[in-house]
């Protein structure tokens, strides 16, 4: 089974943005390498922070704000459960949820899932080209999302509508230039049909 080793942010300051994201609490999910790519607007993808309950997602949300990202969706009750959203400050936008809408117990920074949202034109057809590429399904809702199977990863992959993963950022779809992110796995390398970029990890 094709496994997901690690995802690369390509960031102008590696240093700023190494600090950011191990004060953040991501730092054992991402690696960061300097770039100096052009990228403008939305860059097509965002990091999903999954977590216990509202506590958490607060914990979280203060930590990133206090270490220089923007908040783009402050932190709210929804029918869904409590979540908010961040813009880091190499641009990465990070959602903080929790499926809970009442805590119980002390909040703490303690992460349940990572994935990784890629925003994409069509959900069904990025779905077949990675299922070519030896990647398995584990929840697929038609063309509004597809989750892979990646069990020994420490960040799951997952599809979502471009337009949709905007909306839900707050942030208008346009994007240009680099998507300054590169996902390293087993799969070989390549680029998907939206421009994500794949590089074979080292053994």
């Amino acid at each position: 089974m094709t496994s997901l080793g690690s995802v690369i942010l390509e960031v102008d300051d590696p240093a700023a943005a190494k600090a950011f994201y191990e004060a953040f609490g991501l730092g054992p999910y991402v690696d960061v390498r300097a770039s100096d790519a052009p990228a403008g607007g939305f860059r097509g993808f965002a990091l999903s922070l999954v977590v216990s309950q509202p506590g958490n997602v607060d914990a979280f949300m203060n930590a990133a704000v206090d270490a220089g990202a923007t908040t783009l969706k402050p932190a709210t009750k929804s029918f869904w459960g409590y979540g908010g959203i961040v813009r880091a400050p190499d641009g990465t936008i990070c959602k903080i949820a929790s499926s809970k809408k009442k805590d119980t117990g002390p909040a703490a920074r303690e992460i349940d899932q990572v994935a990784l949202l890629l925003g994409v034109a069509d959900v069904k057809a990025s779905k077949r080209f990675y299922v070519a590429r030896g990647l398995a399904v584990a929840k697929s809702f038609g063309g509004k999302y597809v989750e892979f199977d990646t069990p020994s990863s420490a960040v799951t992959l997952a599809l979502y509508p471009r337009r949709a993963l905007a909306k839900d950022a707050g942030v208008p779809q346009e994007g240009t230039g680099s998507h300054r992110i590169v996902i390293r796995g087993d799969a070989g390398s390549f680029t998907d049909p939206d421009g994500f970029a794949w590089e074979t990890a080292s053994r």
